[in-house]
């Protein structure tokens, strides 16, 4: 039996990478498909391989999983925020930011586009940008988005872990992606064409090495259109509103109209940035607008 990490998923067959660098393809055993479990790119599974032919026999409890796109034990996703064409818009990055939260997955917010801005713009968005550093975001501001020293910092940050990137179209997402490796679109399309069986293949997710880092190259990410969770829970995905929600007057305060609400009172002296609390009430009521929906427990598949 052999250990080793799912990096492509693709038309029921799975390439795991082992230990020691070797990739080899898999299919996955019926009884999986039989108990509704699905193996994941990200997967860490134990599979046994003979004459080129796999089969996946256990999957590890997984850390996080992303629905769209499916992907499992992801270190971090950065998003890719635009200050300018598109224009900034804080709902957008906050909605990102709590779907995360809620799926225990890390965020890093990657403001691009920066060159664009005049000198009072500047100062605006920084201020901006402060407010998410000090909720304690990993937060990148480079003062141009191709600039050496950016790409390095972010290079740096991604080491030796598993990433993947979203943002809004005209964010700059690609642009960006291929300064951290120039060959990483043309290795895609290699990939893309080595794996093709039929002209209706469609390539979901891989995981692509760069440097030290393995990046998702996905078509992109929109897990965030739907909140799973309950208004009760939504403060649990702000964490500098779990900071201070202790000192609330009532318990199971929902900092909207409750006295002594701790919350409000942090927004009322600045502590708070009020466009935080205006995404907060903004998705307060997005739930409670939702359909019902009901969780499904993949973590252990």
């Amino acid at each position: 039996m052999k250990k080793g990490r799912i990096i492509r998923s693709l038309s029921g067959y799975f390439d795991i990478k082992t230990q020691d660098g070797s990739v080899e393809r898999t299919r996955a055993r019926g009884e999986f498909r039989k108990s509704g479990q699905k193996p994941l790119v990200g997967d860490f599974v134990d599979f046994e391989s003979e004459n080129d032919e796999g089969l996946i026999w256990k999957i590890y409890p997984r850390e996080n999983v992303l629905v769209r796109p499916p992907i499992a034990n992801i270190d971090v996703a950065v998003i890719v925020t635009a200050v300018k064409e598109p224009n900034f818009a804080s709902n957008l990055l906050d909605r990102q930011l709590v779907a995360l939260e809620a799926a225990n997955v890390t965020p890093a917010i990657y403001f691009s586009k920066s060159d664009l801005l005049n000198i009072d713009e500047i100062n605006d968005i920084s201020k901006m940008v402060r407010n998410y550093r000090d909720i304690g975001y990993r937060v990148f501001f480079p003062k141009s988005q191709l600039t050496a020293d950016g790409i390095l910092e972010l290079q740096n940050f991604l080491d030796q872990k598993v990433s993947v990137f979203m943002g809004q179209t005209g964010a700059g997402k690609s642009t960006l992606l291929n300064k951290l490796s120039p060959e990483l679109g043309l290795e895609t399309g290699i990939v893309s064409k080595a794996l093709s069986r039929g002209k209706h293949t469609t390539r979901q997710v891989t995981l692509i090495e760069v440097g030290a880092a393995m990046i998702a190259d996905t078509p992109g990410f929109s897990s965030y259109e739907v909140f799973d969770f309950s208004v009760e829970e939504l403060d649990d995905y702000f964490p500098e509103f779990r900071k201070v929600r202790q000192n609330c007057r009532f318990r199971g305060c929902l900092h909207l109209n409750e006295p002594g609400c701790a919350v409000k009172q942090q927004v009322e002296v600045g502590a708070i940035a009020e466009s935080r609390y205006n995404s907060y009430k903004a998705f307060n009521t997005l739930i409670k607008a939702q359909k019902p929906r009901y969780k499904t427990d993949n973590r252990n598949f």
